[in-house]
């Protein structure tokens, strides 16, 4: 008997076309026949391995349901920025992951039954099947963190924009410019130790280039007491004053003077201040010499060398207080100690480096 009449046998048979007496003699063949009892048993696991495979069909289309409420940026951004992102990507979606991998693996089962490949040889039927062990087992190993997972940090792709913020309170939440996250698809913070943060936008005042951010990443921890506070009195001229920003890779210190009391077109909202400024520095915090937050810088002039201008800080504490309650998460509740005062700038910039953060912005 050839093989294409055993095969068309054993279909008639689970099929129940096989009349009484052709059921007897091929259950009589079966057992007196080695190769053709094996024949029957790799044929009713192939029959179980596309029944299982219909059903993974269906958990396909949940998978493509799943997809829409996956941040997309921030899996590309912790896969860059991250080391233990595969560990966190387990916790957060390991059943999405083994549902991902039995629909692959039942897909190419399904490829060698219908082309023939792997009914004609056993051996590498067995082959498969080992190596399908193997990934279950390699799956449930990463679950349960036996695996050192050292995945290749690669350097993060640029952002669209990118500007600066600096931290409210200690558990998250920040300030920078409306004009930085405008239109933002995903936000992202990273602190002076390169760590990258996903953040929301919960509250914008356009009509003060304002906005309020919230860290909602679960590998962010409290930072400690915020070291300065924001003032309500405006400053004298000729005040020294300096800012710390991201105009680059790198934050980058720059020192100056509060030249006048009102900004652009003279508006009254905003200071102008003499220091060097760049794009990147947009919403990070202007300080006198004290170390009181006076101000947000919001843009620089570029028809005048060294003038900036920077939102006054009363603007700032005006829009905290049209916050919404309903879209806060957590306490917003301001420092009120300067913690900066009396110390020197060098020992400023130090405790400062930890509550100013580049903002990035993408979109898709």
């Amino acid at each position: 008997m050839s093989d294409n009449q055993l095969t068309e046998f054993i279909e008639r048979y689970f099929d129940g076309s096989m009349t009484a007496e052709e059921r007897v003699q091929f259950e009589l063949l079966r057992k007196n026949d080695a190769a053709v009892e094996s024949k029957v048993t790799e044929h009713v696991k192939f029959i179980g391995l596309l029944k299982q495979y219909g059903e993974k069909l269906e958990l396909e289309r949940r998978l493509n349901d799943i997809h829409s409420e996956i941040d997309v940026h921030a899996l590309k951004e912790e896969v860059m920025i991250h080391p233990v992102w595969i560990v966190r990507m387990w916790r957060n979606h390991h059943s999405k992951i083994s549902v991902a991998a039995s629909i692959a693996i039942f897909g190419v089962l399904t490829i060698l039954i219908l082309t023939g490949k792997l009914s004609s040889d056993k051996s590498k039927y067995e082959q498969l099947v080992n190596k399908v062990s193997n990934v279950e087992k390699a799956v449930a190993q990463i679950g349960h963190g036996s695996i050192a997972v050292k995945p290749k940090i690669v350097k993060s792709p640029p952002a669209n924009f990118r500007g600066t913020g600096f931290a409210l309170t200690s558990n998250g939440y920040l300030v920078t410019d409306y004009h930085v996250i405008k239109n933002a698809d995903s936000v992202y913070v990273q602190n002076a130790a390169g760590e990258s943060f996903h953040a929301k936008v919960i509250y914008t005042e356009p009509q003060y280039d304002l906005a309020i951010l919230q860290i909602n990443d679960s590998t962010f921890k409290n930072l400690g007491p915020v070291p300065y506070n924001l003032k309500k009195a405006e400053s004298d001229l000729g005040e020294n004053v300096y800012t710390w920003g991201y105009p680059g890779d790198n934050v980058v210190f720059s020192a100056g003077s509060l030249s006048s009391a009102a900004g652009y077109s003279n508006d009254t909202t905003e200071y102008q201040v003499s220091l060097p400024v760049n794009p990147g520095n947009s919403g990070g915090p202007l300080l006198d010499e004290k170390g009181n937050v006076i101000g947000i810088i919001t843009a620089r002039q570029t028809q005048m060398a060294g003038a900036s201008f920077a939102k006054k800080s009363a603007y700032l504490l005006k829009t905290i207080q049209n916050i919404p309650t309903d879209s806060l998460s957590k306490t917003l509740n301001l420092n009120n100690k300067n913690m900066l005062a009396g110390l020197s700038r060098k020992q400023q910039l130090k405790k400062l480096k930890n509550y100013v953060f580049m903002v990035k912005v993408y979109n898709q």
